[in-house]
């Protein structure tokens, strides 16, 4: 009995970590929203597109790691919750950079359904994320 009470020790601290991860998430969620010209979700829901589907969930599995590093590296749930942020805004700013430099068509590519502009967003939010991850260690 003392094992598996030891073991659940630490679901408190696990619940509030991932309770933040969630918030965050949705915050990214709006954020992210707020950033790009194209509505993800209407995209998504309305319009059944493929290339907003793939850009818009590598955006997420991108942040969702940044998040992981973050939770792997915090100190407390208030470091955590920083860098949380600071993953956040890495995220919009890849975003940012790829339609302001590689790719400016980018939000327009994806509203007309092109698969491989939604790729290519995938394939740099998820990078940036394993970068912001990687890099959230002190």
């Amino acid at each position: 009995m003392n094992a598996l009470m030891d073991s659940l020790a630490g679901l408190g601290n696990f619940a509030l970590y991932f309770a933040v991860s969630l918030v965050l998430l949705f915050v990214f969620k709006l954020a992210y929203a707020f950033v790009t010209p194209h509505d993800e979700w209407h995209l998504v829901k309305e319009k059944h597109s493929t290339a907003a589907a793939i850009g818009f969930g590598g955006a997420i599995i991108g942040f969702a790691l940044a998040l992981s590093g973050a939770a792997t590296n915090s100190t407390s749930l208030v470091d955590f919750a920083i860098w949380g942020v600071v993953g956040l805004i890495a995220q919009v700013l890849a975003f940012a950079i790829l339609r302001f430099t590689f790719m400016p068509k980018i939000a327009e590519r994806i509203a007309n359904d092109e698969v491989s502009a939604g790729t290519m967003l995938a394939a740099i939010s998820i990078a940036v994320g394993l970068l912001n991850a990687a890099c959230m260690t002190y």
